[in-house]
C-alpha cells in the first residue's frame, strides 16, 4: 500500500473518531431529552435533527459554506475573532462529517434511552436520587449499548461523508482528501486500480463499523 493511500486511510479514520467524539455528548443530552420529556417546540427540534438524512449533502454543504465561510456570520466572526479559518481545511471536514453523523447517534441513543423503565428511574428517585445520579448510575448505564453503537453507527457514517464535505471543504491533497473524496479524484482521473484500492479500504472500514453497531444495537440491556 502507497504512503499516499496509508495518508487518506488515517487522515480519514482521524476525522471520523474527532467528529464522533464531537457529536457525542451533545447527541446523548439530545437523545436523553428527546426521550424522556415534553417541551415547547420538540416537534421542531426533531424535525431539524432529522433535515440532513433527508436532504441531499451537497445542500448540507452549500449551507455550511454559507455560514462557516468568510462572508458567513459565524465564520466572518471566528476569523475577525479568533484568526481561524474553516472553510477548505480539515477542520470543515470534521464539522460536515459531524453534521451528518449527528441524526444517527440521536436516533439511536433516543431508542436505547426509551428502551430503559421510567419505574426504575423513580424507584431511584424514591430512594433520593436526584435526577443527575439517576442518569449516571440508571438511565446511561442500561442504555449503554445503545449509545455505543449509535456512536459506531455515527463513525461509519463520518467515513463515507462525500456530498457535504466536498462542498465546505474541497478535495485538498493532503489536508481534506477523505476516502470518498479521495476515490471520486481518482475515477476523474482515470486511475481505476487507485480507486479501487481505496474503494476496499472504505468498504472494509465501514462494514466494520456497521457490524459492530448492528451486533450492540441488537444486544438486551444488561
Amino acid at each position: 500500500m502507497s504512503p499516499e493511500i496509508w495518508q487518506v486511510t488515517w487522515f480519514t479514520a482521524w476525522v471520523a473518531l474527532v467528529s464522533t467524539a464531537l457529536i457525542l455528548p451533545p447527541g446523548v443530552a439530545l437523545a436523553w431529552a428527546l426521550a424522556r420529556y415534553r417541551w415547547p417546540g420538540k416537534t421542531f427540534v426533531e424535525t431539524l435533527v432529522a433535515l440532513p438524512l433527508v436532504i441531499p449533502p451537497v445542500a448540507t454543504g452549500l449551507l455550511l459554506l454559507k455560514v462557516l465561510g468568510r462572508r458567513g456570520f459565524v465564520g466572518r466572526w471566528i476569523e475577525e475573532t479568533l484568526g481561524i479559518e474553516i472553510v477548505f481545511t480539515w477542520k470543515a471536514v470534521v464539522i460536515a462529517t459531524a453534521v451528518m453523523s449527528f441524526p444517527l447517534l440521536v436516533r439511536t441513543a433516543r431508542v436505547a434511552f426509551e428502551a430503559v423503565s421510567p419505574r426504575v428511574e423513580q424507584v431511584a428517585r424514591t430512594l433520593g436520587a436526584g435526577p443527575w445520579r439517576v442518569f449516571w448510575t440508571i438511565t446511561l448505564p442500561l442504555a449503554r449499548r445503545g449509545v455505543i453503537a449509535g456512536a459506531v453507527f455515527a463513525f461509519a457514517r463520518a467515513l463515507g461523508e462525500f456530498g457535504a464535505t466536498i462542498m465546505v471543504a474541497g478535495f485538498i491533497p493532503g489536508k481534506t482528501g477523505t476516502l470518498s473524496l479521495s476515490i471520486y479524484h481518482e475515477v476523474q482521473l482515470g486511475r481505476d486500480a487507485e480507486a479501487l484500492s481505496l474503494l476496499g479500504i472504505s468498504v472494509a472500514l465501514a462494514f466494520g463499523a456497521v457490524w459492530v453497531s448492528e451486533y450492540l444495537a441488537r444486544r438486551t440491556p444488561a
